[in-house]
């Protein structure tokens, strides 16, 4: 299989990648990268486990192909935390128990990221609007949403 040399910015920091064609975002991530906190849930775009920011945007990497990171600025969980300081975002999942098993709490903190950065007062509607691409099975969505608003707030 023909391989891409690809180079990005991945959390802050240039990198370069020799990449299959058919490799996804998110394989490439995890397995090359080692950056685990994107989570493979249902592998078709439709749970929102693997969300990253992507030039700004947020994304499910598995459906995004490695090539098309050429040139382009990602952001996973992983380059939110700042030495051993968490986003303020992280800091309120946990503050307001907005977390069960975990699985999807990455990609909700990133959709939420994406959109506090764009709209740092959405109203309750953008909130669950940005994160409605994100599936919770275990607790639901009201900690989800107040957790995003009390980052608004302050």
């Amino acid at each position: 299989m023909k391989k891409y040399k690809i180079s990005f910015v991945i959390n802050g920091r240039n990198k370069e990648l020799e990449v299959p064609a058919n490799m996804t975002l998110l394989e490439m991530l995890r397995e090359e990268l080692d950056l685990t906190g994107a989570k493979c849930g249902c592998g078709g775009g439709e749970c929102g486990a693997c969300t990253v920011i992507m030039n700004g945007e947020p994304v499910n990497s598995c459906l995004v192909l490695a090539p098309e990171v050429d040139g382009a600025e990602i952001l996973t969980v992983e380059g939110l935390v700042k030495g051993t300081e968490l986003d303020k975002i992280q800091e309120s999942f946990i503050e307001h128990a907005a977390l069960q098993c975990g699985y999807c709490t990455p990609g909700m903190i990133m959709s939420a990221k994406a959109l506090l950065t764009k709209n740092p007062n959405p109203t309750e509607k953008e909130i669950r609007e940005a994160i409605s691409g994100n599936l919770c099975r275990c607790t639901g969505y009201e900690k989800i949403v107040e957790a995003i608003k009390a980052v608004a707030q302050k």
